[in-house]
């Protein structure tokens, strides 16, 4: 298969209303790319959508946003479909969304499980499924998954567990969607530069992370910078199409695995 870019290309950012999901948007709207669909969960997050959408027509691309809950299989088949009805098809889907939990073990209840089970590895799960059904011939396909899959630390046990199925999701996709030249991956940042990070985060915590990278004293605040996650995702649903099944964490040494 040739180099391939974003220019012209139809795609689809679940989560893409902000944070890493809207930086998606807007860096693939100003690279050329044909038209946006910005998913987003809940009214919560629709004026951020409708600043995407704004910013990424602004950039010269098409837009619009669709509201969903992705825990719902129903949801997530109707996600694919308005896109493909209002752009013709579906050539790159991302998805970015997520939840996190940070408890010691001991406090998890089933409650907690249950949901973020639901959103981080259901949804995921589904997300791809649709995908493989739904993305054009020589497709791309991209979740956003976590560097604590290979961290040895605690109080994040329930969050990275349900980002883990996501790795083996990747494997299995890619070898079955690999027949229609679809290429799947997944990318684990290291803790990045948004609020859904310092959410979950003390003071001291917050802290520890800014320094924890073998590369923290090169970047501006010692996170993962969420534009070297965008480009990253870039090259890999483009240039990158060689890499498929392949879970890539880019953390700058927060973890080396």
């Amino acid at each position: 298969m040739s180099a391939s870019t974003i220019q012209d290309k139809v795609i689809l950012i679940g989560g893409g209303a902000k944070n890493l999901g809207g930086a998606m948007a807007r860096h693939f709207a100003a690279n050329g790319a044909a038209a946006i669909v910005v998913h987003y969960n809940s009214t919560a997050t629709r004026a951020a959508a409708e600043d995407t959408v704004a910013a990424v027509k602004a950039a010269g691309a098409q837009a619009m946003a669709v509201q969903g809950d992705l825990t719902r299989v129903g949801e997530v088949s109707r996600l694919f479909d308005e896109a493909i009805g209002a752009f013709g098809r579906i050539d790159i889907a991302i998805n970015t969304t997520g939840m996190v939990i940070k408890k010691p073990f001991g406090e998890i209840a089933e409650a907690d499980y249950d949901q973020i089970f639901a959103i981080n590895s259901k949804a995921a799960f589904f997300f791809m499924q649709e995908a493989g059904k739904k993305l054009s011939d020589g497709g791309k396909l991209c979740t956003i998954v976590t560097s604590l899959l290979g961290a040895f630390t605690g109080l994040y046990s329930v969050y990275a567990g349900s980002k883990a199925p996501v790795e083996h999701f990747t494997r299995a996709a890619a070898k079955e969607f690999g027949e229609r030249g679809i290429s799947v991956t997944a990318v684990a940042p290291g803790p990045m530069e948004t609020p859904f990070f310092y959410g979950q985060e003390t003071a001291e915590s917050a802290q520890y992370n800014q320094t924890a990278a073998a590369l923290s004293k090169f970047t501006r605040t010692g996170l993962t910078e969420p534009q070297d996650i965008v480009t990253l995702v870039q090259y890999l649903v483009t240039d990158g199409w060689w890499i498929t099944g392949q879970t890539i964490l880019a953390n700058g040494g927060y973890t080396t695995k």
